[in-house]
């Protein structure tokens, strides 16, 4: 079978590797790709823009492409799925109705509070006089967040009530675009954090291994808000009974929420979830599609055939298929960023050692990378994702850092410290 994966970061280099493992697979086509896409066997760039729903339609058609994989969710948010399915093409992803779900956190919040699901407490407003009435009534930290996608960048934890304010008055004064049409403000609260992906069919949903994500920029968690710094898997904190209750709680009854608004969810739904000191949980967030790098540390340990669970969903027989098997040990990743990231930063500079990786028990995932005159160059903030696999968490971050030891381009910057709340586990 031939598949088409649209996006051009990390976790679709990873789905595109994943996927060309499997014996059935004979040919991925990444759109746009990257440089790592490009330069793996049997895998090839197609330079269209991942909105260019007529484009990539055509050279499915044409090339008879069995399957579509949409990695962004931008695409999905805009209905690259509705638009792919009426031509007769199978698309792993969720309509533009379910992709609501992260396209709109207030649309999200509302969701979440019919169906009972736990989450902090919010309210959502219009204007920002209303705001920051209603910052001023409650404590601080709070948090403040733009209605619609924004690149990741439409959060702000605020500390001060003026913090608050000014997050307010940059969202109401479409720092965000359309994203800012609707503020939510809601409560601060404390914990870790769980990314739990989950696969659905529509009818039945079933959760991957969980991860933890590192979305600050410097070590200990601080500084501004990233798409993320580094990532393991799985995450000790979600144990066995924390998962099963995140399946009935969370998973279970998301689904049935969408199915009863007459919405066939099929794709990828990401929980974000915090998770208290007690062992309890709320929803911080849904996704409306894999996460990154969660991505790049969860398919590593997939022993299942990644398109076989892809085809189940897209066809409506996940309930038939045998439980999702995992290969033993773990999985982290780093992501080596550009200097200034996430704020400016400059684009074209040399890469050079991913080629020294291999030997190391690490794979390196490429993010914002690209060929110029046959030579691997930087191509946005978050570069390349080296991660490393090991019998414990202690030996895949060690890989993962081995592998960073190999790779420079100027200005690379990248955290030191991923997997610190979990470092000593497993010795």
């Amino acid at each position: 079978m031939k598949v088409l994966v649209v996006g051009n970061g990390g976790r679709e280099h990873a789905l595109a590797w994943k996927l060309l493992q499997s014996e059935q697979v004979e040919q991925v086509v990444c759109v746009p790709g990257n440089g790592g896409t490009a330069s793996m066997e049997n895998c090839q760039n197609l330079p269209l823009a991942v909105d260019d729903f007529e484009g990539i339609s055509q050279f499915a058609q044409q090339e008879n492409i069995t399957l579509v994989v949409v990695g962004p969710e931008v695409p999905l948010a805009k209905g690259i799925t509705d638009y792919l399915q009426a031509k007769g093409l199978m698309v792993f992803g969720p309509t533009k109705a379910g992709a609501q779900i992260e396209a709109s956190k207030v649309w999200a919040k509302a969701l979440m509070r019919e169906a009972g699901i736990p989450t902090g407490k919010a309210a959502v407003f219009t204007e920002a006089a209303a705001a920051k009435s209603y910052v001023k009534a409650q404590s601080v930290p709070i948090v403040v967040k733009a209605d619609g996608l924004a690149a990741g960048k439409g959060v702000t934890v605020a500390q001060t009530v003026a913090a608050a304010e000014t997050a307010i008055e940059a969202i109401f004064q479409g720092q965000f675009g359309n994203a800012g049409k609707f503020v939510l403000i809601e409560e601060f609260l404390t914990g870790q954090e769980v990314s739990v992906l989950a696969l659905s069919d529509g009818l039945t949903i079933r959760p991957l291994l969980p991860a933890q994500d590192h979305k600050r920029i410097g070590e200990g968690d601080t500084g501004e808000n990233t798409g993320g710094m580094g990532a393991y898997a799985p995450a000790p904190i979600a144990t066995p009974a924390l998962m099963a209750r995140i399946q009935k709680e969370v998973l279970e009854k998301t689904i049935a929420a969408l199915r009863a608004k007459g919405i066939d969810y099929r794709g990828v739904l990401y929980a974000g979830l915090m998770i208290t000191p007690e062992g309890d949980f709320n929803v911080l967030e849904f996704n409306c599609r894999f996460g990154d790098p969660e991505t790049q540390v969860i398919l590593p340990l997939l022993a299942t055939p990644l398109e076989e669970l892809i085809l189940a969903c897209v066809q409506q027989r996940l309930g038939e298929m045998p439980p999702i098997a995992w290969k033993n040990g773990s999985s982290a990743t780093v992501v080596a960023a550009s200097g200034g990231y996430p704020g400016n930063y400059e684009k074209g500079k040399v890469i050079t050692g991913i080629e020294q990786v291999g030997d190391l028990g690490t794979t390196v995932f490429h993010a914002g990378t690209k060929l110029h005159q046959q030579q691997l160059v930087t191509d946005g903030g978050r570069v390349l994702n080296v991660t490393g696999v090991g019998e414990n968490l202690d030996q895949a971050i060690a890989h993962a850092y081995a592998g960073l030891e190999c790779i420079h381009f100027q200005g690379m910057y990248y955290r030191r410290d991923i997997g610190y709340r979990v470092r000593g586990i497993g010795e």
